[in-house]
């Protein structure tokens, strides 16, 4: 096992560099990655105590601090800024990736959100509408439920706006509010939406529970069943839909 080997929690000390919320290092042998919620892990080089990135125009350059790293961010040469590594054991990196979870959970909220504002937008139907506004306050509900389990390990939001995981894929959703047929796009859109949010509180609540951490394996089980319940009443309407969809376009069956 080589000096370096392991991950690294990463933290800003001085400079120019961003806030590093998140951020970790994953180094073995001599290739390594330094890694953001929601982002690709940008990967380096490892070179005795430094890391060069692609055409080493970065460079990081690591001295050994009271069992960590005082690390300093070059470019062409000239620091940047300082941060701080420190070594995660196993408890702290299933910490990292529970508070990863929940982050990317709060931001996938935040996303649906303004995808219900579009459905809102363009629902004619009373009770379709009726029953979107009242999700809508479901996700809100959710978004704040994810605020609440962040504070509770004492950490908040990521920034981060890059996309990735779930929020990339509700990314790639069509979401075509602008043409016709909009009462079944918004159904098929829905529909899909819902059971990626089942899916993203499935692995949370999974995370949660070896993390020891049951408060936040409740939320998210609390929150799968409303996502079950949109879902099925979504699927219960498909008729419903489909002749919305083909009035919109002026056909009469």
């Amino acid at each position: 096992m080589g000096e370096l080997d392991g991950v690294w929690k990463v933290e800003r000390v001085s400079g120019a560099l961003p806030p590093l919320h998140g951020c970790v290092k994953r180094i073995h042998g001599t290739r390594g990655t330094t890694e953001f919620p929601h982002v690709p892990g940008l990967p380096f080089e490892v070179r005795g105590r430094e890391l060069h990135y692609p055409l080493s125009m970065f460079v990081d350059k690591l001295e050994p601090q009271n069992g960590s790293y005082l690390g300093r961010s070059t470019l062409l040469g000239r620091e940047l800024g300082q941060f701080k590594m420190r070594r995660l054991d196993d408890v702290a990196q299933l910490k990292e990736q529970l508070l990863k979870h929940i982050d990317e959970a709060h931001a996938m909220e935040q996303n649906v959100l303004r995808m219900l504002d579009g459905m809102i937008s363009t629902t004619d139907d009373p009770e379709i509408l009726d029953a979107l506004e009242h999700h809508k306050m479901q996700t809100q509900g959710h978004a704040d439920r994810m605020v609440e389990r962040l504070e509770a390990h004492d950490a908040s939001p990521s920034t981060v706006k890059q996309i990735g995981g779930v929020i990339g894929a509700l990314a790639k959703l069509p979401l075509d509010l602008v043409r016709g047929e909009k009462a079944g796009r918004n159904a098929r859109d829905g529909y899909a939406t819902e059971h990626l949010e089942i899916a993203s509180y499935e692995l949370l609540r999974r995370i949660a529970q070896k993390a020891g951490d049951e408060e936040t394996a409740t939320a998210a089980q609390e929150i799968i069943e409303d996502e079950r319940a949109m879902a099925k009443l979504i699927e219960q309407n498909w008729d419903k839909f489909a002749e919305l969809s083909l009035q919109e376009e002026g056909i009469t069956v």
